[in-house]
């Protein structure tokens, strides 16, 4: 079986960002990058798959600048097989990426896709489902427990009552939740192996894909700060308060 896991480059989850100057973007300069959280543990569980002797083969996919071949080259050190790079220095919207990505899976054909549920930069949800529809393949969102039984996939689905178990057939889409693993980290030895491993380089014309402006960003800007709080006395003086000032009961 060969599983195909897009990746993206954000900035490091650790890392407190900021706007740039004239408030269009978030500002990238001398910021460490990383794999999103999400897409690493979609990784791992792939890595984990082969592991066990289900999977044969593991090709992470990107789409981004140059400098998102260093995420691919992470998640080789981390157990991929080989790595494809969609370079583009425009940042794409989810309908965009997910129609690359329909362009990958055409040509590699893979059994199982699995990817991050959202990534920490767009928060947006929805690459992955729109690639399910794109592809005409079933998918299990928000997983927690992927299990491979024979030519179905067995998967629990965190929602909002709890746990969702469901089947559905292979090939599918997979988007992954936090409490899917704990991804491990790469070894120094895997880490010089990644860097032998394959990696090819693509641009969106070579996919044959049609790309189109569906969104302008009008403006970017931080968070308001918030206000400190307030010491009470006593109860009655935080009710008074919560109903007179807040507003909320």
């Amino acid at each position: 079986m060969k599983v195909l896991v897009p990746v993206k480059r954000v900035v490091d989850a650790n890392v407190k960002v900021r706007v740039n100057a004239d408030n269009t973007d978030v500002d990238t300069a001398n910021l460490k990058m990383a794999i999103n959280p999400f897409c690493e543990i979609a990784v791992e569980e792939a890595v984990r798959l082969k592991e066990a002797g289900v999977v044969s083969e593991i090709v992470v996919v990107t789409v981004g600048p140059k400098a998102a071949q260093e995420q691919l080259r992470t998640a080789m050190a981390l157990g991929a097989d080989r790595g494809i790079h969609i370079e583009t220095e425009e940042a794409l919207v989810p309908l965009s990426i997910a129609k690359l990505l329909n362009a990958v899976q055409e040509k590699e054909q893979a059994q199982l896709i699995i990817l991050g549920k959202q990534t920490i930069d767009g928060d947006n949800n929805q690459t992955g489902q729109m690639l399910a529809a794109l592809a005409n393949m079933p998918q299990a969102t928000f997983a927690s427990e992927v299990k491979v039984e024979g030519d179905c996939l067995a998967v629990t689905r965190e929602v909002d009552g709890g746990l969702q178990s469901i089947s559905i057939p292979l090939p599918a889409v997979v988007t992954v939740d936090l409490r899917l693993n704990v991804p491990r980290y790469a070894k120094l030895p895997n880490i010089m192996k990644a860097k032998r491993k394959p990696l090819e380089t693509l641009a969106i014309d070579d996919l044959g894909v049609s790309l189109k402006q569906h969104q302008t960003v009008l403006k970017v800007t931080p968070p308001a700060k918030r206000k400190a709080g307030v010491m009470v006395a006593s109860v009655a003086e935080l009710a008074d308060k919560l109903k007179n000032e807040a507003k909320v009961i």
